[in-house]
C-alpha cells in the first residue's frame, strides 16, 4: 500500500513542510479518534483542484467503525462530498444535521479543516487538507460521564486541528509508548484542577497511595506530595501534571509506576485545561529491569569466558615454549590461535548489549592476528574489502574460526618465507554471506582433493561452514597463482 508521502507527492502539490505536518497529525490522531468514537479520514486536495484523495485512515478502539474496508487512495471528485468543500471553502468545522444511512447504518459526518501552523513570514497558516470525522450511530444510548468527557475533549481537540494548534509539532516523545484513553484520562481546568477522572486513572492514582478524592484536587500538587513527600519536587513532574505544557514522565511511589502524558487544550488562543494521559506501568517496567539484569549476567558470562580461554590460550602458549619437539611446538601454537579467535568474539560480546555484534573489529583482528604470525622474513600482508556488517554471535563465533583457520593456513602453506599479499573480500546481502579468501603464494598441491585432504585446519573449517553455518565451501585455484577460498553463509532474518 501506498505511503501518506508517495500519495501526496504523485498527486497533491503540498510541499515537504505541509507534509512533515500530516505525518505529525496521523502520528497522533489515534488520540482524536478514541475520544470521538469515531472514524478519521484525512483528504488532501487534488493537484489542479479537480477533487480530493483519501491519504490516511484511523479507526476507533472505543467503539464500532464504519468503515471495514480501507479506503486510502479512494478519489472523490469536488463537489461529491460537501462537507469537505465546505470545510476547506470556509475554513471552519462543518457538521451534518440528519445522520447519513447510505451505508446501511446511521452515520454522522463532520469535517475538519487541517490548518498548518504559520511558518516564518506567513501571518497566519494555511489549510493544507481535511478530517472526515464519522461516527457509527448504531449502538447510541444516553452518554455516560466519561462519554461526555471523551466528546468534549475530541471538540477541543479538533477545534486545535482546526486552529492549527494540534499537533504539538516539534515536541519529542521521551516514552516509548505513549498512554492511550482507554488505559486513563484526566481532564483539567485551566488552574490544573481535575475537573474528570476516569475509572482507570483514579484507580492508578490509589495505586500511588491517594486515598482523597482526586476530582477537585490540584493534580501537580497531589502527585507531588505522593512520589516526593519532604523531597525537592521535580519541576518537569509539575509541568506535566500541571499540563502546562505537551509532554510527558514517569512517576513513581510505593512501587508502582504511573506514565503520565499531558495534552493542553488551547482554544480560541487562551488554554482553557488539559488532558492527562496516564497508565500503570509497574508490571512493564519490572520486566524491562529484569531484561536488563539478564542482558548484564549474560555480558559479564561473556567476559569471564573472554578470561578464562586467554588463561588457556597462556598455558598452552607456555607448555609449547617447554616442547623441544618442533611439531608439536607448532600444533599447540595453532590451537593458542585457535582459542584467540574465539575469546575474540567473547570479548566484543562482553560489550555489546545484545547477542550480535559488529564483525568487522572482529575480522580485523583476526587478519592483523594472522599477518603476525608469518615469519619476520616473510612479509605477508592480509587485507578486507567489504563489510560483515552486525552478525548473530551464534554466526559470529563459528566464522572468527574458520577466518583463522582460512588465514593461518595460507601465510603457513602459501608462502616459503617470501613475500605476498591475502586478501579478505566480503560481499552481504539481505540473505547471505558471501566470503573469498584468496593468496597470490604457492597455490594448492596437485590432486589436492578437500574431501580427503588430512589438514586438520581445512576438516575444521568445513565442519563449520557446512554443518554448523549450514554454508557452502569451495577451494581452488586462483587465477594468476595462488590459492581462493570461497565461503557462502546464510544469513537468519533477524540478522
Amino acid at each position: 500500500m501506498p505511503t501518506l508521502s508517495d500519495l501526496a507527492l504523485r498527486h497533491t502539490d503540498l510541499d515537504a513542510v505541509d507534509l512533515d505536518w500530516l505525518h505529525a497529525l496521523v502520528s497522533d490522531w489515534q488520540l482524536l479518534a478514541d475520544l470521538s468514537f469515531a472514524d478519521l479520514i484525512l483528504w488532501l486536495p487534488l493537484r489542479g483542484g479537480s477533487g480530493w484523495l483519501a491519504v490516511a485512515q484511523m479507526r476507533p478502539t472505543t467503539g464500532p467503525t464504519v468503515y471495514h474496508d480501507d479506503v486510502v487512495g479512494t478519489i472523490v471528485a469536488a463537489g461529491e462530498r460537501p462537507l469537505i468543500d465546505t470545510a476547506w471553502r470556509e475554513r471552519r468545522i462543518c457538521r451534518e444535521g440528519d445522520p447519513d444511512w447510505s451505508s446501511g447504518v446511521p452515520v454522522r459526518e463532520e469535517t475538519i479543516p487541517v490548518r498548518r501552523a504559520a511558518q516564518e513570514g506567513e501571518e497566519d497558516g494555511r489549510i493544507i487538507g481535511v478530517v472526515q470525522r464519522s461516527t457509527n450511530l448504531s449502538s447510541a444510548r444516553t452518554p455516560s460521564r466519561l462519554e461526555l468527557t471523551y466528546l468534549q475533549s475530541a471538540s477541543d481537540l479538533a477545534q486545535m486541528v482546526a486552529e492549527g494548534r494540534f499537533p504539538f509539532f516539534g515536541e519529542e516523545a521521551t516514552l516509548v509508548r505513549s498512554p492511550r484513553v482507554g488505559d486513563g484520562l484526566l481532564r483539567l481546568d485551566r488552574a490544573g484542577r481535575v475537573t474528570y477522572a476516569s475509572p482507570n486513572a483514579l484507580s492508578a492514582y490509589r495505586r500511588l497511595g491517594l486515598h482523597a478524592d482526586l476530582v477537585g484536587a490540584e493534580l501537580g500538587r497531589v502527585t507531588a506530595e505522593l512520589c516526593y513527600g519532604e523531597e525537592p519536587v521535580d519541576e518537569a513532574l509539575m509541568i506535566v501534571a500541571g499540563g502546562r505544557a505537551a509532554k510527558e514522565t514517569e512517576v513513581e511511589s510505593g512501587g508502582t509506576i504511573v506514565q503520565l502524558r499531558a495534552i493542553p487544550l488551547i482554544v480560541g488562543g487562551g488554554r482553557i485545561g488539559a488532558l492527562v494521559l496516564l497508565r500503570d506501568v509497574t508490571e512493564l517496567r519490572r520486566r524491562e529491569r529484569e531484561l536488563m539484569t539478564k542482558d548484564a549476567t549474560i555480558r559479564e558470562i561473556h567476559h569471564r569466558v573472554k578470561n578464562n580461554l586467554q588463561t588457556v590460550a597462556a598455558l598452552l602458549r607456555l607448555q609449547a615454549r617447554r616442547l623441544r619437539v618442533p611439531e608439536g611446538r607448532e600444533a599447540l601454537e595453532e590451537a593458542v590461535r585457535r582459542v584467540g579467535s574465539i575469546a575474540i568474539v567473547h570479548e566484543t560480546l562482553s560489550h555489546a548489549p545484545e547477542e550480535f555484534v559488529d564483525f568487522d573489529d572482529i575480522a580485523d583482528r583476526v587478519i592483523a592476528m594472522a599477518g603476525e604470525v608469518s615469519a619476520p622474513e616473510a612479509k605477508v600482508v592480509p587485507r578486507r574489502t567489504g563489510t560483515f556488517g552486525i552478525l548473530p554471535a551464534a554466526v559470529a563465533t563459528p566464522l572468527a574460526m574458520v577466518l583463522t583457520e582460512l588465514l593461518q593456513n595460507a601465510v603457513q602453506h602459501g608462502f616459503a618465507n617470501r613475500s605476498g599479499r591475502i586478501d579478505v573480500t566480503v560481499e552481504r546481502g539481505d540473505e547471505r554471506l558471501d566470503v573469498t579468501v584468496s593468496d597470490d603464494g604457492e597455490g594448492l598441491p596437485a590432486g589436492f582433493d578437500m574431501e580427503v585432504s588430512g589438514n586438520l585446519g581445512l576438516q575444521i573449517v568445513r565442519t563449520l561452514v557446512v554443518a554448523e553455518l549450514s554454508g557452502r565451501l569451495e577451494i581452488e585455484p586462483r587465477e594468476g597463482g595462488g590459492t581462493e577460498v570461497r565461503l557462502t553463509v546464510p544469513l537468519p532474518a533477524a540478522s
